[in-house]
């Protein structure tokens, strides 16, 4: 905050502006929200025939600058524009208009998604608990900001911009890179899986052995069946692990062992419902729903191997699912997918040139988590520092 430039309220260089509308049972309303975290309006679902129990909207301008009362403490804070212009916001997102001879908007709208912002807007909240606090139109006009002049507002809002487009760029790239590895690991394995299902093949189901897995009480979270010594995944634990999986966030007790099923460490696992496809190797012994299949090969033949197999056929079991309310596969499905004849050797070899790539792989995207942290934390420290002049 610069020592030169004048504090100042909000109520001096803003002020509350409602354009009430009575709700009419025969119009509809396009009706408008806020983001929380600095990220803008949004448009919520209309409201037709009445179906509201507000009595009345607030119209939006181009021109308003808007507040929730719910979250405006975690920056549901946002400008308007004509986008939104015409269209509706309930009486709890009250709208503002700034005095354009003192206080440019764009100023205002970066000034707003700054977390010191949100918590000393936050600091006038009432009520207990953070899904309950709520603030007044006051409570923004009280606020406090350092005001430079007309002219040094719209250069500081420039180089504001200037540098959000860099971050933008920058972030840009950074996604762009992630796809690029991501197909990456998948054209490796289907440039190898493809040649392979080119020469003998045999069914899956006569090469490995399948089970599904087992709960047969329903509902599935009954907790009288949970909270023992017996871990206990479900398909989001696949999703989440990086080829083996090492965490549960549930288990079971002797009750819940009774009607499910466990499997060793080691073991490759495949979700064939809702999430089809999803694989991972078991890093401890484990009980596993019907959802899930256990795939258990024979000494001469690789778990890893298996694992890479597949991942390659994700795509593959997509498409052979039937089409349902919930897509699923079945052992029938699953056993019958050919599954290339090779040697002990050959799979150790293929799995070795999959694993040294995806080693690879995880090291780039180890860099782009700390890229992403450092971007991340980037647009906040530019805002800091232009508020309080020193860009």
């Amino acid at each position: 905050m610069s020592a030169s430039w004048p504090i100042v309220t909000l109520g001096e260089v803003m002020a509350l502006d409602l354009d009430r509308v009575p709700v009419n049972p025969s119009t509809t309303f396009p009706m408008v929200g806020v983001l929380s975290f600095g990220r803008g309006l949004f448009d919520r679902e209309p409201i037709e025939n009445g179906a509201t129990s507000y009595k009345q909207f607030y119209r939006l301008k181009a021109e308003h600058v808007v507040m929730s009362q719910l979250f405006g403490w975690e920056g549901a804070l946002a400008l308007s524009n004509e986008r939104f212009a015409g269209k509706f916001l309930s009486p709890q997102f009250p709208t503002f208009l700034v005095d354009p001879t003192r206080l440019d908007r764009q100023f205002l709208g970066w000034l707003m998604k700054r977390p010191a912002f949100w918590s000393d807007l936050g600091s006038r909240a009432s009520g207990m608990g953070d899904r309950r606090r709520t603030l007044n139109p006051e409570a923004l006009l009280v606020s406090q900001i350092s005001l430079p002049p007309l002219d040094e507002q719209r250069r500081i809002v420039a180089r504001i911009e200037e540098l959000a487009t860099k971050v933008g760029e920058a972030e840009r790239l950074r996604r762009e890179t992630a796809n690029q590895l991501n197909s990456l690991q998948a054209s490796a394995s289907a440039k190898i899986f493809s040649q392979l299902l080119k020469g003998h093949t045999q069914p899956l189901a006569e090469c490995v052995r399948l089970e599904r897995g087992k709960f047969s009480h329903r509902p599935r979270n009954d907790p009288r069946f949970f909270g023992g010594d017996h871990p206990w995944i479900q398909i989001a634990e696949i999703e989440a692990a990086n080829k083996y999986i090492n965490h549960w966030n549930a288990t079971l007790n002797d009750d819940g062992l009774s009607i499910s099923r466990k499997f060793p460490r080691g073991t490759v696992l495949i979700s064939i419902a809702a999430t089809i496809g999803a694989v991972g190797i078991l890093g401890f012994d484990c009980c596993i729903p019907d959802s899930i299949v256990a795939v258990t090969p024979p000494p001469t033949i690789s778990s890893e191997f298996v694992y890479h197999y597949l991942s390659f056929l994700r795509t593959h079991l997509e498409a052979v699912a039937p089409q349902s309310a919930q897509k699923n596969i079945n052992l029938e499905i699953l056993g019958s997918l050919p599954f290339p004849s090779l040697t002990h050797d050959v799979q150790t070899r293929i799995v070795s040139e999959l694993n040294a790539l995806k080693a690879q792989i995880d090291a780039v995207e180890s860099l782009q988590t700390q890229t992403t942290a450092e971007l991340d934390a980037m647009m906040p420290a530019i805002l800091d520092k232009a508020f309080r002049g020193e860009i």
